[in-house]
């Protein structure tokens, strides 16, 4: 993690690796192509987001095979208790307030995975994505006052981007209200 609890890409990757073995036991050909899929889908082609092999999520003792016995590439891995208190751990780290690619990604595993956290958790993370919504709803806003009397379509994308926003506010504080 970095210094403000937000998530390295790395770190991303294996949230998302051990959310969908918390969800359902897949084979590594079948995690790795769904990892790269929904990357894929989110932040488009990253070399960022290549990470460390999957494999070492067997070492380091957070996911397994269903079968002990069956040890072959095909076999199911579903995720270890200490699997899923690392997903737990990575599922509560902050979100950095400004929109990035990675940012996006991180939002998205959230609320991929919102559900695997308890109530409080869950209400807990909603705040926090709500919180930064409100600032980067400020900041835009700001921005666009600042640069109000200038020529150019820097106004355009300003209210696109306000817009986008206060939608998503709008829709974290009902999820909010639905999670009360």
């Amino acid at each position: 993690m970095y210094r403000d609890n937000t998530l390295i890409p790395s770190e991303a990757i294996r949230l998302l690796a051990l959310g969908i073995l918390a969800n359902a036991p897949a084979s590594y050909a079948e995690l790795a192509r769904e990892v790269r899929h929904f990357t894929g889908r989110i932040v488009g082609p990253s070399l960022d987001l290549v990470g460390a092999p999957l494999e070492v999520l067997k070492v380091e003792g957070l996911v397994t095979a269903v079968d002990a016995e069956a040890e072959s590439e095909d076999a199911p891995l579903t995720v270890t208790e200490q699997g899923r208190a690392e997903m737990l751990r990575l599922l509560s780290a902050n979100v950095r307030p400004q929109v990035s690619d990675l940012n996006k990604l991180i939002i998205a595993l959230k609320m991929r995975f919102l559900h695997l956290l308890d109530a409080e958790g869950q209400k807990v993370q909603t705040e926090l994505l709500h919180d930064i919504g409100e600032r980067e709803l400020a900041r835009l806003t700001d921005l666009r006052q600042h640069h109000a009397e200038e020529s150019g379509h820097l106004q355009d994308w300003l209210d696109l981007e306000i817009t986008q926003t206060r939608a998503r506010v709008e829709w974290l504080a009902g999820l909010r209200e639905r999670l009360a």
